[in-house]
């Protein structure tokens, strides 16, 4: 078993506000509407989107190696823009992974928009090593989606204000 931690950071050209409200409290609708090659649906499975909601991310065939991931909201403080969960089944779980927990923080800019920070905290089953270029990969694929809704925040200013 090895553990490690993946961090991710990018500038962001949307406010953080608008950001968050979109990304974390409209995620069930917003994701399959502006990222729908990755994200058939988002279900929420238990509560209403609060601290211990569980909910059910289902991917597009072909997109992952799995077909959906469900998480548990282990924090959410809106002042902040912190957002915290963990993985509870499916995804990476029981092939790679014996856990993952997550945490996005959203940092405003002075000079506008935001820094979007994506850190995963993992152990990996008994004799699987951490992929490197897995990573790698999942970094590069976070950044193209974020951007894509970089894009989508910026030709839509009205929305998610």
């Amino acid at each position: 078993m090895v553990s490690g931690t993946s961090t991710t950071e990018e500038v962001v050209q949307v406010e953080a506000r608008r950001l968050w409200n979109a990304t974390t409290k409209d995620s069930h609708n917003f994701l399959p509407k502006v990222l729908p090659e990755v994200f058939t649906s988002v279900t929420l499975l238990q509560g209403d989107g609060g601290v211990g909601t569980v909910k059910q991310l289902n991917f597009t065939p072909g997109k992952r190696d799995f077909s959906f991931i469900k998480e548990r909201v282990d924090e959410l403080d809106q002042e902040d823009f912190v957002y915290k969960y963990t993985a509870i089944e499916g995804g990476p779980l029981g092939k790679q992974l014996s856990s993952a927990c997550f945490e996005v923080k959203l940092v405003p800019r002075k000079e506008g928009g935001c820094v979007a920070r994506w850190t995963c905290n993992y152990e990996t089953l008994p004799g699987v090593q951490p992929d490197e270029g897995k990573l790698k990969e999942i970094k590069e694929d976070s950044f193209g989606m974020l951007k894509k809704v970089e894009q989508y925040l910026q030709s839509n200013p009205n929305l998610y204000c």
